[in-house]
């Protein structure tokens, strides 16, 4: 491949390691697995996505269908190619560590130019949205036990779960180290919002 093969392509291919399908049903089955949790897939994303695997020979069609007035729908299989591609991907993303810029560390970075007051008011509305991100994820990983998938394929979320439980630690003891004062709050360039 001439790119880099993507976070969606590589979802892509996984989920054809496991049987042929056409497009509709790998968003499907990206929502039912959670999927979507761990990896953007962003309107129209897919169809490109999977038509760029073809053309680089990663995936073929298979079988193209009509069932009446609806449009023609043709599954997928993955190639040889396209595993080796995805071991190849998969390995790197296992080994390597990216560095990825996520937008809470930015907030925290300037959120001296806030008042406190506001600042903790905002990280405890972060915890109410935290602790429900865990729940939604933790019904995900019962369904699909319940459902017999295996550990083994839940565990994006699980890994989903213990940085969530570990920020929830994190914003809940910054906000109790803003509100007792614990943390000295000076704003940038000396601007008016002292310990408030």
């Amino acid at each position: 491949m001439s790119r880099p093969l993507t976070p969606l392509g590589l979802a892509v291919l996984r989920l054809l390691a496991d049987e042929q399908m056409h497009p509709y049903e790998m968003q499907q089955r990206i929502r039912e697995h959670a999927i979507d949790h761990v990896v953007k897939v962003a309107h129209g994303s897919l169809y490109h996505t999977v038509a760029r695997l073809a053309e680089h020979g990663l995936i073929e069609p298979v079988e193209t269908s009509r069932e009446g007035r609806r449009p023609e729908r043709t599954v997928y299989a993955i190639t040889e190619a396209g595993r080796d591609e995805a071991r190849a991907r998969l390995r790197e993303f296992v080994m390597r560590p990216a560095q990825e810029y996520p937008c809470f560390g930015m907030a925290l970075a300037f959120v001296s130019m806030l008042p406190p007051a506001e600042a903790a008011t905002l990280l405890d509305r972060r915890t109410v949205d935290l602790e429900a991100k865990l729940a939604a994820h933790d019904s995900v990983v019962d369904s699909l036990i319940k459902q017999g998938h295996s550990r083994v394929s839940v565990i994006e979320v699980e890994y989903l779960n213990s940085r969530l439980r570990a920020e929830l630690d994190f914003v809940r003891a910054l906000s109790e180290d803003i509100k007792s004062r614990r943390l000295d709050w000076r704003p940038p360039n000396g601007e008016d919002g002292e310990n408030e």
